[in-house]
């Protein structure tokens, strides 16, 4: 995003209030080929930024804990923390993201259901599903302005 002090036209101001008003998103799966997909479905949003693509949770924690993201969408069963652990220790920060766990086990939307993690899309996911999120999203965030 351009600092707006620095923004020399109309133009370049207009642009980081669009960026503000984009959804901030983080994708986070160790599958490459899964993560490309979802960052191409992101990608195509108007609405949403996609700010990073991560193959391991690690270091999510921080790159949240340091940068606004308004949501991330893992993978459950990573090797190195698996994505409920991840949506717990995401939502023991200050401003927490909404979290979306993705899995091909149905069984996983009930761990979902119970971490209150916002939502749970079951692999192989469409755009579609990815989409009816983010709009579930903003509906929750129109209701809290």
């Amino acid at each position: 995003i351009r600092d707006v002090a620095k923004a020399g036209s109309d133009g370049e101001y207009k642009d980081k209030v669009e960026s503000d008003m984009r959804i901030k998103v983080v994708a986070v799966d160790n599958a490459p080929e899964l993560l490309t997909k979802i960052a191409g479905i992101f990608r195509n949003m108007e609405n949403v930024e996609l700010l990073a693509c991560f193959e391991e949770a690690v270091a999510v924690v921080d790159f949240v804990r340091e940068n606004p993201v308004d949501m991330v969408f893992t993978d459950i069963v990573m090797p190195d923390i698996s994505g409920i652990s991840l949506a717990s220790s995401l939502h023991r920060l200050t401003q927490p993201p909404a979290v979306i766990l993705m899995s091909s086990i149905p069984g996983f939307s009930l761990e979902a259901w119970k971490i209150q993690a916002f939502g749970f899309i079951e692999k192989p996911y469409t755009r579609m599903d990815v989409v009816r999120m983010v709009k579930k999203y903003e509906r929750a965030a129109m209701s809290f302005r």
